[in-house]
Parts: C-alpha cells; structure tokens; sequence
C-alpha cells in the first residue's frame, strides 16, 4: 500500500493544490468571473484533467506498464468524483464565502473523462503502432 500511494506522491499534491485552491476567498469582479466569464469552470476542468494524468502517471510508475484495465479507469474516474463532490460540499457548508455549483462538479467530470479519454486513445494507438 505504501509503494502504490509513493508512487502517487504527485496526484496527492495535486490534490492539495486543488482543495486550497478551490476554497480559498476569490476577489470581487464585476464579470463574474475571475479573468473572464467562466474562468472558474475551466479552471475545473484544467484541474481534474491533470489530477487524472497524475493518477495514471502514478498507476504506470506503479505497476511499470502502460497497460490499463477497466477496474483503473473506474477507480480514476471514482477518486476524481469524491474529490471534486467534497470541494462541492466544503463549499456549500464549510467555505460559505464560495458558491457549491453542479456544473463545477460537472467540469471535474469533464476534465477526468477527458484525461481518461486521452489515456485511452493514446494507448491504443501506441498498441497499434507495436503491432504493424
């Protein structure tokens, strides 16, 4: 357990980043959003879609192969969900001077999946390549 999660030393600061990051007290802007409008959902995004390349990087540092199963990709997927529903919740409960938002969590999702879909695609056609 101890060699899995040290290989995943990244992702759990990435994690980090994120939480303080997503919580922390934002200045006033009159656009409604930090640079511009919808800053914050590509911020998710951009967020979520490293967490899970971090993720995947540590699974491959782990087992020493760029081999995926589906049973990975799930946990991946799962890891990204509580993450990014906890900063939902401390946002809506704890951190009350920031917004809880479904399309926050949704952008999260959108940022794993994209991440988990790059994996894929680039897997594959490293399979190919090995095979021609």
């Amino acid at each position: 357990m101890y060699k899995a999660l040290k290989r995943q030393k990244w992702a759990i600061f990435w994690t980090v980043v994120i939480l303080v990051l997503c919580n922390m007290r934002m200045p006033e802007t009159e656009s409604g959003g930090f640079f511009f409008e919808g800053f914050d959902k590509m911020a998710h995004l951009g967020f979520f879609f490293i967490l899970s390349v971090l993720l995947f990087y540590g699974k491959i540092k782990y087992q020493h192969s760029f081999g995926f199963r589906t049973l990975t990709i799930f946990k991946i997927l799962l890891i990204n969900a509580i993450i990014g529903g906890g900063i939902e919740l401390l946002q809506w409960k704890v951190f009350t001077y920031r917004s809880a938002e479904w399309w926050d969590f949704t952008c999260d999702m959108l940022g794993a999946c994209m991440a988990v879909f790059s994996y894929v695609l680039l897997h594959k056609l490293n399979f190919n390549e090995k095979d021609s």
